[in-house]
């Protein structure tokens, strides 16, 4: 029985499957459990969720959920039974789980209830690698184990502790198992282990990785900080663009890499700073060329997603790319390698497809990115990109102004080391509102319906409006449209920096889609191409789609992205009050 036939008979004993569950409390089920949970607000993954009974419960005691279930019957009764803010229900299943890999996100406390015994056992190890890195440090994965005749029998395999301890062992985490206990519906011949598996700290073995490269590994040149430095601000602004190649590697767009390589190097060639002993004014760096020299009026920030170039400016850039593909390709990605090993840690694949002459208009989308080729990042490498980059960045950023101070005064040239700390620092966008507020007052003037505040609902106007982000600016800058909505001036100045909660925004999702409809669909003027392509790389979640399940699609990305705010920054929650219009 494939693992589709396994979701078939679920979906056909849905009602039969919820009452059974919705029988029992989560008390009772996972009473060893319960001492092990976290305590505080933590990030939960729980697979399999079935009716939902345990995602509610995790919500009711304050911590965010993903529910991940991959009957799509089970999960609707399960968001009619547990309607919370807390929940985000997503439709997937072992051993692949895409969507939730997709999301980016790392969890405090992941629960497998009743689930082990049907993956069969060839996937199993694979299985376990993909929750290894789904865990945080300090995190913990509880596995419940079922012994005895199941009422899908055909569905399932055989199960043991010993075979998750021999796994554990293998991936680096503590191993406990907790008393057996009887089974709570009473059906004879079943009992049940609860086992579970910690990371120590850092855990995946990222952390450690990463730190060899930056402080112990040889280094002819400032490369290889400076691909670290690219794939952790892809991972930051970009990653929307990745997708997961297998188990092991998530792949980025090799034009990707070279698009932010050129965008960090910029400045540091413009001002002569030197990346290797003889390098000077960018002489001898191989991708520093005519192409990277035309480019002397393109701003570092003009360098992103979504972007639009024209004539000479378009073809420079492509070459550009071309030349800093071969140079990512030749030079650090071959040499940056695991330890006491020539693998390589980040593979490259794929070859150049695009043209060296472009037509007029070159518009920096996922296709031209990928048409480069692709990067492939080994997953826990990629997770610590996302989540520990406040701890990574700054590492590479110092030993890269040490390289270059070196490299400075051996050639008698004394060089300030806060002046290269700024120079490398990277251009977020400008926290500039004008083109939406212009939009915002062109509808004002058009329009015979007023243009709501999408929180409060009251009507605008001329006078008394802001262009709000709707994720604050200070935790995440960007200034994607989606991103940037109208707002009452009271209510704005009431929510600044804190982080809109779930029922706020589905309360507002209807007011949200007008303003994107008459904002940037509407004729003549349309902006819907830069609104997908900006979504589409910033939204992890999101996937291509069009009509009206594009807004549906993006307002579930939008609230996995707000999870992950809430997660990696811990920010405090708004929700907004009567503003006076």
């Amino acid at each position: 029985m494939n693992y589709d036939d396994i979701v078939s008979n679920y979906d056909s004993k849905v009602g039969e499957l919820t009452a059974r569950y919705e029988s029992l409390q989560f008390e009772s089920v996972h009473r060893p459990l319960i001492p092990h949970i976290p305590t505080g607000a933590a990030a939960i993954l729980d697979i399999g969720s079935g009716s939902g009974r345990d995602a509610a419960w995790f919500a009711e005691h304050g911590h965010d959920v993903i529910a991940a279930e991959p009957s799509e019957s089970m999960l609707a009764q399960a968001k009619v039974l547990h309607p919370s803010p807390r929940i985000q229900w997503l439709q997937d299943s072992l051993p692949d789980l895409r969507r939730t890999m997709r999301l980016g996100l790392t969890f405090d406390f992941i629960l497998l209830s009743a689930v082990w015994m049907h993956i069969a056992p060839a996937d199993r190890a694979r299985v376990f690698r993909k929750l290894s890195t789904l865990l945080k440090p300090g995190g913990t994965i509880a596995i419940t184990l079922r012994h005895g005749k199941h009422h899908i029998a055909d569905s399932t395999y055989p199960v043991s502790s010993l075979e998750l301890e021999q796994l554990a062992i293998q991936r680096g985490l503590t191993f406990s198992l907790l008393a057996p206990s009887e089974d709570q519906l009473k059906q004879p011949g079943v009992e049940w282990e609860t086992v579970l598996l910690k990371f120590p700290e850092d855990g995946t073995g990222a952390l450690p990785l990463l730190r060899n490269v930056i402080i112990n590994d040889a280094k002819s040149s400032t490369y290889k900080l400076a691909l670290l430095r690219t794939l952790v601000r892809v991972a930051a602004s970009a990653s929307g663009l990745a997708k997961i190649s297998n188990d092991d590697y998530v792949s980025v767009p090799l034009g990707l890499v070279a698009l932010y390589w050129i965008r960090i190097y910029k400045p540091l060639i413009e001002n002569a700073i030197p990346q290797m002993p003889a390098n000077k004014d960018g002489r001898g760096l191989a991708f520093v060329g005519e192409a990277f020299q035309k480019l002397a009026n393109v701003s570092p920030f003009e360098l992103r997603v979504g972007e639009v170039f024209h004539g000479t400016t378009a073809t420079a850039l492509v070459q550009a790319l071309k030349d800093a593909v071969q140079t990512i390709r030749k030079m650090p990605a071959f040499y940056i390698t695991f330890p006491n090993s020539n693998e390589q840690i980040f593979k490259v694949a794929g070859k150049i497809k695009i043209a060296s002459s472009v037509d007029s208009t070159l518009i920096i989308n996922d296709d031209f990115l990928w048409s480069f080729g692709e990067m492939q990042v080994p997953t826990n490498l990629w997770r610590a990109f996302s989540s520990y980059a406040a701890w990574i960045e700054p590492a590479l950023l110092f030993e890269w102004s040490e390289l270059m101070k070196q490299y400075s005064e051996s050639r008698g040239v004394p060089v300030n080391f806060s002046e290269l700390m700024a120079l490398l620092k990277w251009l977020d966008p400008a926290r500039d509102t004008a083109m939406v507020r212009g939009l915002v007052l062109q509808m004002m003037q058009q329009n015979s319906q007023p243009v709501q505040c999408v929180w409060s609902g009251k009507a605008l106007s001329a006078e008394r409006f802001d262009v709000d982000h709707c994720f604050p600016f200070a935790a995440w800058p960007c200034n994607d449209l989606w991103n940037l909505l109208p707002a009452n001036k009271e209510v704005n100045n009431q929510k600044r920096d804190k982080l809109v909660t779930v029922s706020t925004i589905n309360e507002s999702r209807e007011r949200i889609e007008t303003f994107w409809t008459g904002a940037y669909f509407a004729e003549p003027i349309s902006y819907e191409g830069r609104f997908r392509r900006e979504a589409l790389a910033s939204l992890p979640a999101l996937e291509a789609t069009s009509g009206e399940q594009f807004f549906e699609c993006l307002f579930e990305a939008m609230l996995m992205k707000r999870m992950r705010l809430r997660c990696d920054h811990n920010l405090a929650e708004w929700e907004p009050f009567h503003a006076t219009r």
